[in-house]
């Protein structure tokens, strides 16, 4: 039996001669419990809480863009082959003809008629064109992602840094920098030296994203149970206290199964959660409809967002919209439920994965509508993959929707408003 009182313990430890006199008494009446009772609220509406936020990769490139690494980079395997069957790193096929500068391939011709070109994230004017869009269908930032900028990727990621600040400057969108430690082994101090020596300069930006007055950064990757993200508890607290004592607001980019620490997240790691400002748990590959939805608010979002409350911790759920290679979209039915899930539980803020994921099929960005605007013969799924059309710019134009909803604009509902086709 625990003694919740603290007067009764005491008197029971050190005066055992009492206990004999007591036990002649009926009952024994302890005065009242006067500790205070602490109440954690969120923080108020800032740069990330309050807001929609699309994680933003920027990872394609092109032989000819003028790239310091002027190759096909993600689109391939072989990054110095042009995309082709044989070769490719993609799971869903872009929507161009916003773009002014695109980028042979060696796939067939679109089937209807046009060259199968590809984008290049380098340039100047795609990025732009990007943030436009964010900007235009209602998102308030973009998290862009850093992998370990050390090897022969270090170039081209620095360069993609400078062209996000400009944009989001010119588009009026926030950004924050995203690290992922994926396969990282000297993170703790490369991404201290990288953020002393490179990143922090973009905080002087006035679209850099800042919540309680601190500038936002995001370590995504501490304690998933795979080889990938092999970090000691330890070293990712001090990690994190670092980022907190260079004055930063520090997100966490965590496994889905955080607060029970099993399934794909280490044992013993909560004390590394509990020390982020924010917690955004990952949810790609956890669910695949409407329904899997529903079960992870009655099971997990609910009550991860109890935790975070009262620990002071912000809560940034992810939004997704499903594997589109694997059909899982339902015509946006699937994004809804989430936006209507992740709102109903309380999220202080959501995070859409992901902008331009064509790799793994998880994009909102614009994307081919029909088959018309796939290369022949290819395999790749259109939006309209279920039999009903959709517009290339629909689940731009379905989270400009659901921030609204999450943000009070528009009522909350289930049913979802975005019509496939404007």
């Amino acid at each position: 039996m625990r003694i919740k009182n603290m007067n009764a313990l005491l008197l029971i430890a050190l005066l055992p001669g009492v206990i004999s006199s007591c036990s002649k008494k009926k009952s024994i009446t302890p005065p009242p419990n006067t500790d205070p009772v602490v109440v954690h609220t969120p923080s108020p509406v800032g740069d990330v809480v309050g807001k929609v936020i699309v994680g933003y990769q920027g990872w394609f490139a092109a032989i000819g863009d003028g790239s310091p690494i002027n190759v096909y980079w993600h689109w391939t395997q072989t990054w110095e082959q042009q995309p082709s069957p044989t070769n490719q790193g993609i799971s869903s096929w872009p929507d161009v003809r916003d773009y002014t500068s695109t980028f042979p391939t060696k796939y067939a011709n679109l089937n209807n008629g046009q060259p199968a070109n590809v984008f290049s994230s380098f340039s100047d004017q795609t990025v732009d064109i990007q943030f436009k869009w964010m900007k235009q269908y209602g998102m308030d930032g973009a998290a862009l992602q850093r992998f370990n900028p050390n090897g022969i990727e270090g170039p081209i990621r620095d360069a993609m840094a400078a062209k996000v600040k400009i944009a989001a400057e010119a588009n009026g969108v926030k950004f924050y920098i995203m690290y992922d430690v994926s396969g990282w082994t000297n993170m703790a101090t490369e991404m201290e030296a990288d953020w002393t020596n490179k990143m922090s300069a973009l905080t002087a930006s006035p679209q850099y994203a800042k919540q309680n007055g601190k500038p936002v950064v995001c370590i995504w990757g501490f304690g998933f149970s795979d080889d990938n993200h092999n970090f000691t508890a330890g070293a990712c607290i001090n990690v994190i206290k670092w980022f907190q004592s260079k004055g930063c607001y520090v997100i966490g980019g965590v496994p889905t199964h955080w607060r029970d620490q099993n399934s794909d997240s280490r044992p013993d790691f909560l004390s590394v959660y509990k020390s982020f400002n924010m917690l955004s748990p990952w949810m790609v590959g956890r669910i695949s409809n409407a329904n899997d939805s529903d079960g992870f608010f009655a099971n997990v979002n609910k009550a991860d967002e109890a935790y975070c409350r009262g620990n002071g911790i912000d809560y940034q759920p992810c939004v997704l919209p499903g594997d589109l290679s694997a059909r899982q979209r339902a015509h946006g039915d699937l994004m809804w439920r989430q936006f209507y899930n992740m709102t109903r539980a309380g999220a202080q803020g959501l995070y859409i994965s992901m902008f331009d994921e064509y790799n793994e099929s998880n994009q909102i960005a614009k994307t081919a509508e029909s088959q018309a605007f796939v290369p022949a013969g290819s395999g790749f799924k259109s939006l309209d993959e279920d039999g009903t059309a959709c517009s290339a710019d629909y689940y731009l134009r379905l989270t400009g929707d659901g921030a609204k909803m999450f943000k009070g604009i528009t009522p909350i509902t289930a049913t979802r408003p975005t019509k496939p086709m404007p």
